[in-house]
């Protein structure tokens, strides 16, 4: 008899059949539900694609990526001196980025870059497994992706967003090489300092060309993009190093270098530059110029466009002006008063918190160059002990107190006595100590031109742009004082005066009616009198009675007309005795093209300064060809420049800056020193054949430079240390004769004025009558009748 199961076992059994059921019918109605959420969400994506894509931008203008470039100012050898816009960057091209540098961007952005299309769908489940238990995510955002955001959208973290960014990263893989994205990314990425693109920023930290990156310093630059701020190795060295750190690391894992490459790129020390450029060349009122004379012809483009402008300016001339006018000006402010600290602060005891406090008075008393800021620890008649930033010290003993010697005396005012607390400026000296010293007052002004073709070498407009950016060499309208008598000079060879014309250096005294205002008796600078004397002497002695006795035998108003062959405005010289003087209005750039016309032989210039403009892709806009000078540019007649020449060559020679011909030892160097009344201005201009150069020295507001600060000792020893970098190498070159001249007795003349033929004298030492030649034409009897009296 068959045996019955138990009712146990068969209980269970029926049970479980409704359950299968029910668990089929959940999962069934589960995949049911993906499906149709899986087919809801194609359909929306479908749709979002539909809406999205007719409104994505149109990135067709990335096929021809042009960012915003700054322009940049260069001098002839292609040295950078200035450069404009919101954006600093250098448009690179992807074949001239060097691999290390792309290199280590891939390692670190996108190791796939060249295998995925746009999107890294390994990357995105790698970064999702990683981001498992973090607390903070990681990304996964191709360089394409990010070359979508950074150039077309927001950084807003929206599902909307991102769709658009998708997007776009499909649209530039379609139309872009993965070359040019990699080129748009490594030039369009902002990377902290105002840099944008890698070339900037490897100047920006490094101060070096992209070209010459290595494997340490790309590392420390890929590190960037994540967060250029906590990872800028300026302002956060240790987080930027530990990132540097693993950008390595990820290069070996690539296979981009080799351990060994890797061990000694973590070894390599940077130099990262966390200061101003020492190597630069400060030329910033050439570049000011640059930038005003794009900006008339460019409008706002000139910050975008990327205009590289290359300026007539030499590097090493320019450099030796710079220093040259830098170091004439603190020669003479240490003769000045001691004015005083610039501000007094309380210090507290404790070491970090004096350094702190320090550091944060000297960011609002930055460096001047040369001239440096500190703070006062300890001070006493025999020393000063002071603080820089980061908590240096240094210690002033000896000659370098000397600038400052009011201050330390027990008798001091409270305003510039040197205590604890006082912040000062000190300076490097020759000896390599240190010496107190302060921020100058007076300014001054540089220029160099070439006279052969007006192109300008160098230019420096005052003593600090960041201080002053007022351009001395163009804006300044000041008197010229003596340095203005070699025009006069000029016009007098025209009517009949000849070097060796004498002239009696003696009083002259001018009543109300013949002034037509004040009485007025001028002297000269040493208040002595000499009597007779050449006319070339009384030029290389810079004697006013006779430049005045000149002018007013040649008449003033013909002075007038004959010094705008020159280029001076005459309605800026009144047709007064004083003009013989200098007692008009004029620029140093003004001064540097007269001087030019007497270097090249009668020929006006026009001084210039941009020899081309082109873009940074190599287009060029403007070239200007040589300047080669014709008889349309003739001003006065070769033998009237050449026996000015001649007389200028006295004054370096024998006269009042007989200094530049014993230190350059050559005679090819001509010029005039000038002081004014009451030495409000002290100049010198002066020439070689082949470059004109002029200095100023005085006041914005015009007040005495001291009884005895003159041009030939301020302005004069600045262009003579110029010179002796400008003229190094150059051959000596005396110009030759021309026609219309004739050498007799050691002495030049205009040949109809020779042999007794030109004014002999206006009066001479042993007659009361002036002497002349025989047979004087109706003109030279008037001019002659005005002295015998």
């Amino acid at each position: 008899m068959p045996t019955k199961p138990p009712a146990s076992d068969s209980a269970p059994a029926s049970a479980s059949k409704p359950s299968m059921h029910w668990a089929l019918r959940a999962l069934a109605w589960v995949l049911g539900l993906g499906v149709a959420a899986l087919l809801s969400g194609l359909i929306l994506l479908a749709i979002a694609l539909a809406v999205a894509f007719p409104n994505l931008p149109d990135i067709s203008d990335l096929s021809d990526y042009r960012p915003k470039l700054p322009m940049r100012v260069f001098s002839m050898e292609g040295d950078l001196l200035g450069e404009f816009g919101e954006e600093r960057r250098n448009l690179t091209p992807i074949r001239d980025i060097p691999k290390v540098m792309s290199n280590a961007v891939l390692a670190i952005e996108d190791a796939r870059f060249y295998q995925h299309g746009g999107v890294d769908y390994l990357g995105v489940i790698r970064a999702g497994l990683a981001n498992v238990g973090r607390s903070k995510s990681q990304g996964a955002s191709t360089i394409t992706m990010q070359v979508a955001r950074n150039v077309y959208l927001s950084s807003e973290k929206t599902f909307t967003r991102k769709i658009y960014e998708i997007l776009l990263t499909f649209k530039l893989e379609h139309l872009l090489s993965k070359d040019q994205i990699l080129e748009i990314y490594m030039n369009q990425i902002f990377l902290g300092n105002r840099a944008y693109g890698f070339a900037a920023a490897s100047e920006a930290y490094f101060g070096k060309p992209l070209k010459n990156i290595t494997i340490a310093e790309a590392a420390m630059l890929a590190g960037l993009p994540k967060a250029p701020s906590a990872y800028n190795p300026i302002s956060n060295p240790k987080r930027a190093r530990s990132r540097q750190l693993y950008i390595i690391d990820r290069m070996v894992e690539n296979g981009f270098i080799t351990a060994q490459e890797a061990e000694a790129a973590k070894a390599q020390e940077l130099n990262v530059r966390t200061g101003p450029d020492s190597s630069k060349i400060h030329a910033e009122y050439v570049a000011e110029m640059a930038r005003q004379l794009m900006f008339n012809q460019y409008g706002e483009e000139t910050y975008t466009r990327g205009l590289n402008v290359q300026t007539t300016i030499h590097s090493a001339e320019q450099d030796a002006a710079y220093k040259a006018l830098r170091r004439g000006i603190m020669d003479f402010e240490r003769r000045q008063i001691y004015r005083g600290p610039e501000q007094f602060v309380a210090l507290p005891t404790v070491q970090q918190e004096l350094e702190d406090t320090v550091d944060d008075v000297l960011d609002e008393h930055p460096d001047n160059g040369d001239v440096m800021s500190a703070v006062v620890l300890e001070a006493d008649p025999r020393h000063i002990l002071a603080m820089r930033a980061a908590g240096e010290t240094l210690e002033i003993t000896g000659d370098g107190l000397k600038p400052a010697q009011s201050g330390l005396s027990d008798k001091a005012a409270p305003n510039i006595k040197l205590r604890r607390g006082a912040v000062i400026r000190v300076a490097k000296t020759t000896k390599g100590g240190w010496e107190i010293t302060q921020l100058p007052e007076v300014e001054g002004a540089f220029v160099a031109i070439d006279p052969r073709d007006g192109s300008i070498r160098a230019l420096v407009g005052g003593f600090d742009f960041a201080k002053n950016k007022f351009n001395h060499v163009t804006q300044a309208w000041r008197q010229p004082g003596s340095s203005f008598k070699p025009f006069i000079y000029s016009a007098a060879l025209e009517k009949g005066f000849t070097p060796s014309t004498v002239i009696n250096d003696a009083p002259l005294f001018f009543d109300a009616g013949v002034t037509g205002g004040q009485p007025w008796e001028p002297k000269n600078y040493d208040g002595t009198f000499e009597g007779p004397m050449t006319m070339r002497r009384g030029l290389a002695k810079s004697k006013n009675m006779i430049s005045i006795q000149i002018l007013q035998s040649i008449g003033t108003e013909y002075a007038q007309d004959w010094i705008t062959h020159f280029g001076f405005e005459a309605d800026k010289h009144p047709p007064y005795l004083t003009m013989a003087l200098g007692a008009g209005s004029v620029t140093p750039m003004q001064m540097a093209g007269a001087y030019s016309v007497f270097a090249n032989g009668g020929y006006r210039i026009n001084p210039w300064l941009i020899s081309s403009i082109s873009e940074q892709r190599g287009k060029v806009l403007v070239s200007t060809p040589p300047v080669v000078l014709d008889e349309s540019q003739r001003t006065i007649e070769p033998r009237n420049a050449f026996l000015m020449t001649s007389l200028l060559q006295e004054v370096t020679r024998t006269g009042t800056a007989a200094k530049a011909q014993a230190i350059l030892k050559r005679p090819d160097v001509y010029g005039k020193t000038g002081t004014t009344n009451d030495s409000l201005d002290a100049w010198f201009a002066g020439f070689q054949p082949t470059i004109t150069a002029v200095t100023w020295i005085g006041y914005d507001t015009p007040r005495k430079l001291g009884d005895k600060e003159t041009g030939g000792g301020l302005s004069l020893p600045v262009w003579i240390s110029f010179m002796e970098t400008a003229l190094k190498g150059v051959p000596v070159m005396e110009p030759t004769a021309p026609e219309g001249v004739t050498h007799i007795g050691g002495e030049w003349y205009f040949e109809e004025f020779a042999k007794g033929a030109g004014i002999a004298a206006l009066k001479s030492e042993d007659k009361s009558e002036p002497t002349q030649a025989p047979a004087p034409t109706e003109e030279k009897k008037k001019i002659l009748d005005l002295f015998k009296n």
